[in-house]
């Protein structure tokens, strides 16, 4: 599968675009909509750049949901994983309970997990529960 446009807006919406590096709420370097590989301090990007680290990123997200989901999902199930694997990496949801539940068939309580993934460094963050909060609607709709 790969993600839809509105599966894009989301992640769009949440990750914002910043055409010169800044450090994320847990100190890494990062650029265009949440793109961190390689970047450093002083990078600057367009806009046209910026979009194809943002497709870069979500083949990699999108990988990782197709080869570890088990279990016939939705375009919304799939668009709302990629969003949730995109902001928290591969590792982070291989090893979830999220994917445990629904690889066991359990879609609700699957859907119940993304609101556990709101802290970073330790601390909730607003901007992650209401990330969380739209992943879980767009995976139960």
């Amino acid at each position: 599968m790969k993600v839809s446009n509105a599966g894009v807006e989301l992640i769009k919406r949440f990750e914002g675009v910043k055409l010169k590096a800044y450090r994320d709420s847990v100190g890494i370097p990062t650029i265009g909509y949440g793109h961190t590989h390689s970047v450093k301090d002083g990078d600057v990007i367009t806009g046209q750049r910026a979009d194809e680290f943002l497709r870069e990123d979500l083949a990699v997200a999108e990988l990782a949901v197709n080869t570890n989901v088990r279990m016939p999902i939705s375009q919304g199930q799939f668009d709302a994983m990629v969003s949730f694997v995109f902001n928290l990496g591969a590792g982070n949801f291989v090893r979830s309970t999220l994917l445990k539940k629904l690889n066991a068939g359990d879609y609700d309580g699957a859907a119940a997990e993304f609101g556990r993934w709101v802290q970073a460094g330790g601390k909730t963050l607003p901007g992650l529960v209401k990330r969380r909060e739209a992943e879980r609607e767009m995976f139960t709709t």
